[in-house]
């Protein structure tokens, strides 16, 4: 298929967005499992398998890129906007590290 996009469209669990949670946050906002009859397991999966979900940037000067590693710092304001706990992000979080848990 021959298509060209304007743009980006980074999705959870890649480089732009390495946290799988976003995705969670992404199916509540569109209410997915009602309207599209997508589900997400206990470890982000989305199910059916061919499912896919991710942001559509739409700009001409979009450019990707990688989050790379994060300080504690970053960590522990990520927890602080996400409710939840550092245990919780640095496990999901662990390869983008800067740092030893």
């Amino acid at each position: 298929i021959r298509e060209k996009y304007r743009g980006i469209r980074p999705a959870a669990g890649y480089p732009a967005c390495p946290d799988h949670a976003e995705k969670r946050t992404l199916f509540e906002l569109l209410d997915a499992e009602k309207n599209a009859g997508f589900r997400l397991t206990e470890s982000f999966a989305m199910h059916p398998g061919a499912s896919v979900s991710g942001l559509y940037l739409s700009h001409p000067d979009a450019k990707y890129f990688g989050v790379g590693q994060i300080g504690r710092d970053q960590v522990l304001d990520y927890v602080g906007r996400r409710g939840e706990s550092v245990a919780a992000v640095e496990k999901r979080l662990a390869p983008n590290l800067a740092y030893n848990i």
